[in-house]
């Protein structure tokens, strides 16, 4: 049986695994590319996926609150995060994105709410507008940074170690 997982899939996968395990042992450990710290944190909602073809099993955790503990089992059974909703802050900005480990995308993004001033004839008409494009742009380069930080820790000698450490943090969940 021909596995119809492509080489983005098993990427996607082990980013947002790495991305869970660094976020839950130290979340304000990211950096953008200005140098900039920021927190990242994994919630409210996590997909795990194993197996092919009939004998897939999908374990979906939610909850506001949720430690997401079955997830966290299933990964350590062998399966793999195929979904996340990622969680990022920035100077009390707060980001919230879904993201599909097969093809990377970012689905329904939240940025901070744009305040909508009072009319004033002085007023761009456009500022609202555009401070939502610049939220936007915000989170996807703080996305971005997260995935160019894993690629060069993925490519580098350093991968085999931070396998045996996400491996030892299943193991022994806190």
């Amino acid at each position: 049986m021909a596995s119809d997982l492509s080489t983005d899939d098993v990427l996607g996968e082990e980013f947002l695994t790495w991305l869970w395990f660094q976020s839950d042992l130290a979340p304000s450990s990211f950096v953008d590319d200005k140098g900039e710290n920021f927190t990242v944190s994994m919630e409210q909602k996590i997909v795990v996926q194993g197996g092919l073809g009939e004998n897939k099993e999908t374990a979906s955790v939610s909850g506001a609150f949720s430690a997401l503990r079955e997830a966290r089992y299933g990964l350590g059974t062998g399966k793999k995060v195929t979904r996340a909703q990622i969680h990022m802050e920035k100077n009390e900005m707060n980001f919230q994105v879904m993201l599909k480990a097969r093809d990377l995308a970012l689905g329904s993004m939240k940025t901070p709410k744009v305040e909508k001033s009072k009319s004033d004839d002085n007023d761009d008409p456009d500022a609202s507008f555009l401070e939502k494009i610049y939220l936007l742009e915000t989170g996807v380069q703080l996305f971005d940074s997260l995935y160019k930080t894993f690629l060069k820790l993925r490519f580098s000698d350093d991968w085999t170690n931070t396998v045996l450490e996400i491996r030892n943090w299943l193991n022994n969940p806190s």
